[in-house]
């Protein structure tokens, strides 16, 4: 068996799985999404079940409802029948995942739900099954065949299960106008929610660790100032503060090659004039957004008058946690 060939034919057996599933979006699709932001504006939560693999999709779908802003509960339907159907309320509405919609113990749990006068969205394969039959709603998840060689083992029709549950959940935080600032206050641990928490002015170097000269200093002072600091970069300012330029410490060793007197030369002479500057007020995502864009290493933040208020030097990103 060629083991790299048959990888490749599993995703792309997966891959048009998805692309039928894609093309079985329908007005049901925008029905559900009405049902839930209903649900959530009422105080609602979105109750997801499932048995089997499909348990574990659920477990990731009701992660990612959770991280953007859509309340949800994981309900395992065994579970449920022996007392953990007390989380289920009469303002949720529930998502049923079964491909085959046979279940036996999903489908043993449908009339508990329909007699709490909880709506039913069912995923499926399987329009006439019982689930798809006892369902108020139906997201069509029909693939041709799953990736196993058997045909059994769920592949292609959870991988389609999961990307659909992806759709609802970013297309309800568009929806719902979620923002980065709200996906940062629901991560307040970790890389992300320091990325999109952080503003500048928490990150910024001021005081002694902020390297600045004004016009017409040497180059010479601007090393020295850098120097004390421990910084890559210096400022130039006028006689307001406000920034004239930058002069790195790249741009020192460049000109060293051609120039071996660079130290006395003026340092309105090799600044770089209009750099790249940030504002106290942005996010530490928008810092990491220009590292990643313009490839410079140091950053010079200013005021709304244009006055240096700090620097930020990328080599403090990793001891921040946010690199």
């Amino acid at each position: 068996m060629n083991l790299q060939k048959r990888a490749v034919e599993v995703m792309d057996i997966e891959i048009a799985g998805m692309e039928k599933v894609r093309d079985q979006i329908d007005g049901n699709f925008s029905t559900a999404i009405e049902w839930i932001l209903e649900t959530v504006d009422n105080g609602g939560k979105v109750i997801v079940t499932g048995v089997g693999k499909n348990f574990h999709i659920g477990q990731k779908m009701v992660a990612t409802f959770n991280s953007t802003g859509t309340p949800a509960a994981l309900l395992h339907p065994i579970e449920a029948m022996h007392g953990d159907f007390g989380i289920v309320a009469e303002k949720d509405v529930v998502l049923a995942l079964s491909y085959s919609g046979a279940s036996d113990e999903l489908i043993a749990l449908l009339p508990a739900i329909k007699r709490r006068g909880v709506k039913i969205i069912g995923m499926t394969g399987d329009d006439t099954s019982p689930l798809g039959q006892q369902s108020d709603l139906i997201l069509p998840i029909t693939v041709d065949k799953e990736a196993c060689p058997f045909g059994m083992a769920p592949t292609t029709s959870t991988t389609v299960t999961l990307a659909l549950g992806d759709a609802l959940a970013i297309v309800l935080l568009e929806a719902r106008g979620f923002k980065k600032e709200d996906y940062a206050k629901l991560h307040p641990g970790g890389a992300i929610g320091r990325t999109l928490l952080l503003k500048v002015s928490d990150v910024m170097r001021t005081g002694d660790r902020l390297a600045k000269v004004s016009s017409g200093a040497k180059v010479k002072d601007a090393v020295m100032a850098m120097t004390g600091a421990r910084a890559g970069c210096v400022a130039i300012v006028d006689a307001d503060e406000k920034l004239l330029g930058i002069f790195t410490d790249g741009d020192l060793r460049r000109h060293l090659i051609d120039t071996p007197d660079i130290t006395e030369a003026l340092i309105d002479s090799v600044m770089t004039v209009n750099p790249v500057t940030l504002t106290p007020d942005q996010l530490a995502v928008d810092i990491l957004k220009i590292y990643e864009e313009k490839n410079i290493d140091d950053l010079v933040v200013v005021d709304d008058a244009g006055r240096v208020a700090g620097t930020v030097d990328i080599q403090d990103l990793p001891k921040l946690k946010i690199l």
